[in-house]
């Protein structure tokens, strides 16, 4: 029994020392090393770059009132469509205390001087009716007359235009009623009934009673790095896609560089500007982000390999061209035009020839 015992522990050490002999070994062989290989083919190479930006309307407007005062009507909201001259809101008028009391002040004077022309004229009628006068001198009194009545009259309608923010003989023209500018969509409206209202001046903007924009022209507005900006040429056509509308693409043209750097996140960049075609198919909105994808630079029916089969050494660039099994002979090579992943090749190769890619190392050990 004892010798039998003594057998299996040999025989245990004997597998225990040829499996470790054996794992050595395998471990020991050199691994294999291949390759993935390209073939050198006719092809396009366009470099691009993405603009963000958004979409917005050429022309919009802030619609602002003539007078100060306060909204006391809405007659239109925000996503509706106005003509130009419409009227989008009326204002109930709150006089200036000065100017109304100037005005009222001018009243009273222009009918005293009417008063007193007129006193002037009927005596000066009675004596030219008599032969008593000379016609320049009774013509004298009648424009002196035929003034007063205008000043008169003149110093009312003010008074009216300030007390009530529009005259009886300009009715239709009130500063009461805010009317639209341009033709188009309101895109907003700030305000609401019963809210105070200031006109522009020299200290103040205005209050913004509407925004209305002419939503079939509109164009793409973002900012282009400063390593990009000297590819640009007006004219150059974009691909204008929106991210809210994932089947919305447009051609489109560049309108606009600017002549001036804008500094975003420590990058100086500059502003562009495209037309965006509008498509019933879609609704557009203001504000929409976008992106716009400019071709900088293209190669058309030109050699192309994959860049990641180039090797570099010094100022000297090559590849390794396949020359049978397992066999790669070094090839210089000039480049051209690269998108980052595919690159022109101007001389060194020919179509049909293939080059060494990217390193595959195979583990596995026979």
């Amino acid at each position: 029994m004892k010798r039998v015992f003594k057998y299996i522990i040999f025989a245990l050490i004997a597998l225990l020392f040829i499996g470790t002999f054996v794992f050595l070994f395998k471990n020991s062989r050199p691994e294999q090393v291949h390759y993935l290989e390209h073939e050198a083919a006719m092809g396009s190479i366009r470099r691009t770059t993405v603009v963000t930006g958004k979409i917005e309307p050429r022309n919009e407007v802030n619609v602002k009132p003539q007078i100060n005062g306060i909204i006391s009507e809405l007659r239109k909201e925000a996503g509706q469509t106005v003509k130009e001259g419409e009227v989008i809101a009326k204002l109930r008028v709150i006089p200036d205390m000065n100017s109304l009391s100037s005005a009222q002040s001018r009243v009273r004077l222009a009918e005293i001087n009417l008063k007193q022309a007129k006193t002037n004229y009927d005596r000066e009628k009675a004596l030219w009716d008599k032969h008593l006068v000379s016609d320049e001198e009774y013509d004298q009194v009648l424009q002196a007359y035929n003034q007063a009545q205008e000043e008169k009259n003149a110093a009312q309608e003010s008074l009216e235009v300030i007390r009530d923010g529009v005259s009886k003989s300009n009715a239709t023209g009130s500063s009461t009623l805010i009317r639209s500018t341009i033709s188009g969509l309101i895109l907003d409206i700030p305000v609401k009934v019963g809210n105070s209202v200031i006109q522009a001046n020299t200290m103040n903007d205005g209050t913004t009673v509407a925004t209305v924009a002419n939503m079939s022209d509109l164009i793409f507005d973002g900012n282009i790095d400063e390593t990009e900006v000297g590819s640009l040429v007006e004219g150059m056509p974009m691909v204008i896609s929106i991210g809210a509308l994932p089947d919305y693409r447009s051609e489109a043209s560049l309108e606009y560089i600017s002549p001036k750097a804008v500094e975003n996140n420590g990058a100086n960049q500059f502003e562009i500007k495209a037309a965006v075609q509008v498509s019933s198919d879609h609704m557009i909105r203001s504000g929409y982000s976008a992106n716009a994808e400019i071709v900088l630079a293209r190669a058309d029916s030109v050699l192309v390999i994959p860049e990641s089969a180039l090797e570099f050494s010094g100022d000297s660039t090559f590849v390794y061209r396949k020359t049978g099994q397992d066999a790669y002979e070094k090839v210089a090579v000039e480049t051209g035009l690269s998108d980052g992943i595919s690159i022109e090749i101007k001389n060194g190769l020919k179509p049909g020839d293939t080059v060494r890619g990217t390193r595959i190392i195979n583990t596995d050990k026979k």
